[in-house]
């Protein structure tokens, strides 16, 4: 009986070929790689393919489409103005500022705004110097405002009292709530025009350093005001008990000049028609001050050194040149002369007497007159 042997399979699943292909790498096909042209390159190519007036028509086309979206864009709700933004305002009202922003920017949209429009309307109110004017996208305005500053006081022509910068710009009108200033200024022009303005702004200057100088001496609450329209006869009104009397400065050391006439009518406080006295004349420079009353009649002292001056200098004497006749006229406006009103009352006491002795002269006389009448009659006969 013969024996089989059944061999072991090679390559099942168990077998050592199983584990040779178990641990053998495995080679795959290598990918091609595809080369790609750039995206320009590929557009520039296509458009070879494209005649030339064909490009055109697809620029313009391009052109078309972007000019109407900006316009979409602009016009679109997305940027109707809803807020506006206001810094540096103190006096002008911020109402002003709101209401020529949203005039302009209401019909155009923000995107679309004149800002340099804005801020010119804008400067031309009162009290802004400068205005800068900004975009806030989609929807808003900002507007910086640098206002002017009030140096002065000035009573127009018109009898108002409005606030000046250094730049002679008419700002808004003085409030009970300002603090009120040691005098007043007068004399701008009301002209609009470039001569004008540059008078004006002269006519500031001065009476800033008149300002300066007079508060340094300690002299400003004596002035009430100060009249620049001639910068060559600049005059000082008083104020308090002298706030009558005038005081006119002359055109250099103004401050000066003050100084001597207020010492002038300090040293005389016991002038008995001290109420009289009208205007100060200062304006000779040469320490003389030159004192006129309201009856016309002026005379001179010595504003250097007043104390040396008796109080009689200041006393209602009439001028050299003035006629006889305005001398009486001034004498009566001020004072009937007693002697004068005594004469009168004698004259009237006297007038029946002499009245009565005059009657009996004219009979006496028509007497005599009849008597020779009737001793010629006799004689002829």
């Amino acid at each position: 009986m013969r024996e089989q042997v059944i061999a072991q399979k090679v390559g099942n699943r168990s077998g050592m070929s199983g584990q040779r292909r178990s641990g053998a790498v495995t080679q795959k096909p290598a990918r091609r790689e595809i080369e790609r042209e750039p995206l320009t390159a590929r557009f520039r190519a296509l458009l070879n393919y494209f005649p030339a007036f064909l490009k055109l028509a697809i620029a313009i086309v391009i052109g078309v489409l972007v000019f109407l979206g900006y316009r979409a864009a602009a016009s679109a709700s997305f940027f109707q103005l809803r807020t506006v933004e206001i810094q540096g305002t103190t006096r002008l009202a911020p109402g002003d500022v709101q209401t020529i922003v949203r005039q302009s920017v209401n019909k155009t949209g923000v995107w679309k705004a004149d800002l340099n429009g804005i801020a010119d309307r804008l400067e031309h109110l009162p009290w802004v110097r400068t205005a800068v004017v900004s975009r806030v996208l989609p929807d808003g305005i900002r507007v910086r405002i640098t206002e002017r500053s009030p140096r002065a006081v000035v009573r127009t022509s018109a009898g108002r009292f409005r606030w000046v910068d250094e730049d002679a710009a008419l700002l808004g009108e003085m409030q009970p709530t300002d603090e009120v200033p040691a005098f007043f200024l007068r004399g701008l022009s009301d002209e609009d025009s470039d001569s004008a303005r540059n008078e004006n702004r002269d006519r500031v200057q001065k009476f800033l350093e008149l300002q300066r100088a007079w508060d340094a001496a300690g002299i400003s609450d004596r002035v009430s005001e100060v009249n620049v329209m001639d910068l060559r006869d600049v005059r000082a009104q008083l104020a308090g008990d002298n706030s009558q009397i005038e005081v006119r400065l002359g055109s250099t050391d103004q401050a000066q000049r003050l100084q001597g006439a207020l010492k002038a009518l300090d040293s005389h406080d016991d002038i008995p028609n001290r109420a009289l006295i009208s205007y100060v004349d200062m304006s000779l420079g040469n320490g003389k001050a030159i004192v006129g009353l309201t009856s016309g009649a002026h005379t001179t002292t010595d504003g250097s050194s007043p104390a040396d001056v008796p109080a009689t200098d200041l006393s209602s004497e009439s001028d050299e040149t003035k006629t006889d006749q305005q001398k009486q006229k001034s004498d009566h406006t001020a004072q009937p002369a007693p002697s004068h009103a005594k004469a009168n009352a004698d004259n009237q006491r006297l007038a029946p007497a002499k009245t009565k002795k005059d009657r009996d002269d004219r009979t006496k006389k028509a007497d005599k007159k009849s008597d020779k009448s009737q001793s010629g009659t006799h004689r002829k006969q």
